[in-house]
């Protein structure tokens, strides 16, 4: 007994001496703000560098110049679409409204001491002396909100207004596939797409909607949009890496915790500064508010919190472990059976409204990252390779330096992938998939880094390379131990 004991002592102890070495290497690594200062020019708006909390339409048109998308053929046209969408912006969960509601009662406090001590208040913004939570009182929260069904309602109408030969005819409920999951802002979204996609078909009301039918699966049981419900292997993953990426993110928040207490005269923590940064993401996404707590930080301060938040959604959602993109399998399967079918009616030259044009699902950034993450979306140089191997990454570059891998780019509010069938019988391939991300079309690393791809390559280059498990094998649980973030950046510092 007394030797296990001794064994327990001696793991703790050198895991807590891994997470302390983690924190001085990042540390080190973490340039001070005086020395990596960000330009901050009028340009610089907080509202496109809110990680995943960014809404769609702050960023929806910035594309990557370098990249010249493909011409699509003459002769070829769209018979089907896939689009697998994230819900619309949405308030604060009710977990974050009582932390908004604590921040409240501290930022009180903070001035209090701060007057007590006899400080000056001259530099403390006018706005924290009385500031109360705009969702104080809520007990209910995580709805979409009316930013949110805009969002989604003008999606709508913008895709019928692109592929108007795939979505202007009569609406039937097995031409035109609308699929959600139970969370309401996922099955509400829908609901306000489909408002503008069918827009002025109807008959009801003086906007002449029209009733349209949105399938829901039980979270129990929901493989194709909510795999990462059921997938015991990632569940214990994620429990594991949490505390690694926290512990990776800590030296940002301690040096901007001491740079704010200085700025401002408050005893800040390093959960005040947590807290203000969620509520600047709230502010600048759901109410257009960049003056107040966006205001606190520089631009070099909040692009690092921002890669904070992109260094989260990588580990934990996407290519941090293969994982974390593998178990979404089922949901890339089940796009490219619908791209089959759609083959086989055009083949059999099947009249209109007999097969299915589009199927339109509506999920979360649990749903849309690691699904672009099976397409190979979002990498740089050769790292399609180590996902063809299912190696992990490299973490994102940390700013000044640039990075691909973004948040607000990869999973927004109302974030989007489409892929969009095309027959082009002129062609050697007869049939091409498109690829579009937030509605442009990006490289697809597996198809020669184009965004128009044969079908035949698309399956062999994009689907078969995860086929050798299904999801059952991809989520049991094995008893192999993860290579975690912090053994991740060790091997990256010393070599």
């Amino acid at each position: 007994m007394k030797v296990k004991v001794k064994k327990m002592k001696e793991k703790n102890s050198a895991i807590f001496m891994q997470h302390a070495i983690l924190s001085l290497l990042i540390l080190l690594l973490v340039p001070s703000s005086s020395s990596a200062r960000l330009n901050s020019d009028e340009s610089f708006d907080v509202r496109q560098h809110l990680s995943t909390v960014t809404r769609h339409g702050a960023v929806k048109d910035i594309v990557d110049n370098s990249f010249v998308p493909e011409n699509i053929p003459d002769g070829c046209t769209p018979v089907h679409l896939n689009l697998v969408a994230r819900h619309g912006t949405r308030a604060p969960t009710k977990k974050r409204i009582k932390e908004m509601d604590r921040l409240a009662t501290s930022l009180q406090a903070l001035v209090a001491n701060a007057k007590e001590r006899k400080l000056s208040l001259d530099n403390i913004p006018a706005w924290v002396f009385e500031w109360t939570s705009p969702w104080k009182g809520r007990v209910k929260g995580g709805e979409l909100i009316v930013k949110g069904e805009e969002e989604l309602y003008d999606l709508g109408i913008r895709i019928r207004g692109k592929y108007p030969n795939l979505l202007n005819e009569d609406y039937h409920p097995d031409v035109h596939t609308i699929k959600a999951t139970q969370v309401p802002r996922a099955s509400a979204s829908a609901v306000a797409f489909a408002l503008g996609l069918f827009s002025g078909r109807g008959s009801l009301g003086p906007g002449k909607h029209r009733a349209f039918a949105v399938s829901t699966e039980s979270r129990a049981s929901d493989l194709l949009l909510r795999f990462f419900d059921t997938c015991q292997s990632y569940k214990n993953y994620r429990k594991n890496e949490e505390p690694a990426v926290e512990k990776l993110k800590e030296p940002i928040f301690d040096e901007i915790t001491r740079d704010l207490s200085g700025r401002y005269g408050l005893n800040f923590t390093r959960q005040h500064i947590s807290s203000l940064w969620f509520l600047c993401k709230q502010e600048a996404s759901l109410l257009d508010i960049t003056n107040q707590a966006c205001g606190l930080f520089n631009p070099t301060e909040l692009s690092l919190l921002e890669w904070t938040d992109d260094l989260e959604a990588f580990v934990l959602k996407g290519y941090g472990n293969s994982v974390n993109y593998r178990m979404g399998l089922p949901l890339l399967k089940d796009v490219v059976e619908s791209m089959e079918l759609a083959i086989k009616a055009n083949e059999e030259a099947l009249p209109s409204g007999s097969y299915e044009k589009a199927r339109l699902r509506f999920a979360h950034a649990e749903t849309v990252v690691p699904f672009s993450c099976l397409l190979g979306l979002f990498l740089q140089g050769s790292d399609y390779n180590l996902i063809r191997k299912e190696k992990p990454l490299e973490l994102p570059p940390k700013p000044p330096q640039s990075r691909t891998w973004r948040g607000s780019a990869v999973a927004p509010f109302a974030g989007n992938n489409m892929l969009v069938l095309y027959s082009c019988p002129a062609r050697k391939s007869k049939y091409f998939v498109h690829v579009l991300h937030n509605e442009h079309p990006v490289p697809l690393p597996g198809c020669n880094n184009s965004d128009f791809c044969p079908f035949d390559v698309f399956k062999e280059r994009i689907l078969e390379p995860h086929m050798k498990d299904d999801y059952q094998a991809i989520c049991t649980v094995k008893d192999v131990v993860p290579q975690t973030a912090w053994i991740r950046i060790t091997k990256f510092v010393f070599g």
